[in-house]
């Protein structure tokens, strides 16, 4: 307003109107003045919508503060990441949960003849399977894995949309096949249905 004023009336110093305003002359040239860009600012910024929009904008601050340390090496608090996603009008929209859901009824339970040893002597004695859940665009797929005990190496896997008894007797199949139709293995799971199925115990049989 002062500038406004003094550029309309020339006869009117900058000095008069501060008075006239009691503005202190020096916050006023401050006012004015030209402040420099943030360069820093401005690349970090820049870095985190980067990292936010990859995430397919479900990165939320805690994610974006690990990753900046972990692959650029900055350090940044998780309040300070926050508000600058909260400037830039970064909104977090988080995949839902995922709920596991047992696809196969008619189960039974067995016992645990391995009994905690996990260390066979020899490859083919002991091969055990499990389930996990992996995040893809646009929702989940499944992947079941047969590993062989004794060197920890897996033998075995198939991927499917549903963590069914399918899924877990191709794993097993495909590990027949490799490791050339062997005799004897004792296979060993949680008591998921999957792995309790008629289906399945049949794929052992």
């Amino acid at each position: 307003m002062i500038k406004k004023l003094a550029e309309q009336d020339k006869r009117l110093s900058k000095k008069k109107l501060c008075d006239l305003f009691d503005v202190v002359r020096s916050s006023y040239y401050y006012g004015v003045k030209t402040k420099p860009i943030d360069v820093e600012r401005v690349k970090l910024q820049s870095l985190i919508r980067q990292i936010f929009n990859d995430s397919k904008q479900s990165a939320g601050a805690r994610t974006i503060v690990a990753i900046l340390a972990n692959e650029y090496g900055i350090k940044l608090t998780r309040y300070l990441a926050t508000k600058l996603m909260e400037r830039m009008g970064l909104i977090s929209c988080q995949l839902k949960t995922h709920k596991y859901k047992h696809a196969d009824e008619a189960h039974r339970t067995y016992d645990n003849l391995l009994d905690r040893n996990f260390n066979p002597d020899a490859p083919n004695q002991v091969w055990t399977g499990d389930v996990t859940y992996i995040r893809i665009k646009g929702g989940w797929c499944y992947l079941a894995v047969v590993l062989d005990l004794f060197a920890r190496r897996v033998v075995g896997f198939s991927v499917f949309d549903s963590p069914n008894s399918t899924l877990t007797a191709s794993a097993l199949k495909m590990a027949y096949q490799t490791r050339l139709k062997p005799s004897g293995v004792l296979f060993h799971s949680d008591q998921g249905t999957h792995y309790t199925s008629k289906e399945f115990a049949d794929a052992i049989a």
